[in-house]
């Protein structure tokens, strides 16, 4: 009954999203061999999002079932196939633009390079944090999140997650047509001294991201600098920038380098790592880069051109991408890696419902067999089709 009194102004939305995907694969972020066949696979992210807000608090509640058609049997007699919690947090308003968000949330800043969703894979990406927020003028967001077994009586950590120590720092501006955002990084990963000693080894990401819009053109450029040390031990000295223009009838181009290790310099580790970034967005929908792959390897460089169309119901987007390597692969080896072209479509069938298809072509570099294996001539492609449906139950 609370709900439908005025002076406590709370609202309540509970909705749904259905998204099937079936994707065809020769190729896919490895190089196919000139025998393999072509796969299909088919998964399907189920989820009900629960939001509940007044004016002092927000709660959110995201329910999930990730799975591969033909997975789990038709008579289901186990608990092994149970629905997972992609978010559930609590924000507190605790003074005059001041709130602590705390649980397991979706962690997105800018372009989602350093941290992101992930939204594009079925089961996405969420972390275990608590979150300070000042949010008026300027925002600035502390983070810190702190992971341990379930074993009380230690303080260890071998769970599954990346890191076992993280806190950030972020801080935005905006004018009318400028951005600046600051970030700082410090993540903590776990290894074990001894069977009964276990310390953290840290490494700092230091950087930003910013935007200009003018009439015809909107610009943007990230800087970000990594340091600190290495889990194996070895000292960080990497970086990542990105430039790029886009314009308003839809083209975007750009640059983006991430550093790399060389065959022949071993003193430190020179890969930068986008860590929890929504990889898949920038280099490539193939994912042959940062999407569990590519990590402590040669980096990339990567020059884009990208069309976007949209009119009414219907869309068209057109990628394509000129991968070289940062470092050396090997005294002979050339830098070149491949070129890759996205294409897709989507189309708007219902108010909540969404068709998209897409087919992607790595035209792949000899130098990518020495990284991948395979056959760079075999013919590399990957393509899928996909139904969004997001029903509002209650709103």
């Amino acid at each position: 009954m609370l709900l439908f009194q005025p002076e406590v102004r709370a609202q309540f939305t509970l909705s749904g999203e259905f998204r099937p995907r079936t994707e065809f694969s020769r190729g896919y972020k490895s190089l196919a061999d000139d025998g393999q066949d072509l796969s299909t696979i088919t998964t399907q992210r189920t989820r009900l999002n629960a939001l509940f807000a007044t004016d002092g608090l927000t709660t959110k509640l995201v329910l999930q079932d990730v799975r591969y058609w033909g997975s789990q049997p038709q008579l289901v007699t186990n608990e092994d196939y149970a629905t997972s919690v992609h978010e559930a947090w609590a924000e507190v308003k605790l003074a005059k633009n001041f709130s602590l968000k705390a649980g397991r949330q979706e962690l997105i800043y800018d372009d989602h390079r350093i941290f992101g969703n992930v939204g594009w894979a079925q089961q996405a990406r969420s972390h275990d944090v608590a979150l300070f927020k000042i949010e008026n003028e300027i925002t600035l967001h502390l983070g810190i999140a702190h992971h341990e077994n379930a074993d009380v009586t230690t303080n260890f950590y071998n769970g599954p997650d990346a890191y076992k120590d993280l806190q950030f720092l972020w801080f935005n501006k905006k004018w009318e047509q400028t951005g600046l955002s600051l970030l700082f990084l410090n993540n903590g990963v776990p290894f074990f001294v001894s069977e009964q000693e276990q310390e953290n080894r840290y490494s700092q990401t230091l950087g930003g991201r910013i935007t200009h819009s003018l009439e015809d053109v909107s610009l943007a450029a990230n800087l970000y600098i990594q340091t600190g040390e290495h889990v194996s031990g070895n000292d960080i000295r990497a970086m990542n920038f990105l430039l790029e223009a886009s314009l308003k009838n839809g083209i975007t181009a750009g640059l983006e380098h991430l550093s790399g290790n060389s065959y022949d310099k071993n003193d430190k580790v020179y890969a930068f790592n986008p860590l929890y970034g929504t990889n898949h967005k920038f280099n490539g929908f193939m994912d042959y880069f940062y999407v569990g792959n590519h990590i402590n390897s040669v980096g990339l460089n990567d020059i884009y051109v990208k069309y976007n169309y949209k009119k009414d119901k219907f869309g068209f987007n057109g990628h394509l991408h000129y991968f070289t390597s940062a470092g050396k692969i090997s005294a002979d080896a050339k830098s070149y890696l491949g070129t890759e072209l996205d294409l897709g479509i989507s189309y708007k069938v219902q108010p909540n419902a969404i068709l998209s298809a897409g087919w992607s072509v790595m035209f792949a570099g000899e130098s990518m067999e020495l990284l991948k294996g395979g056959d760079h001539t075999a013919g590399q492609h990957w393509g899928y089709i996909m139904l969004s449906v997001t029903p509002t139950f209650i709103q």
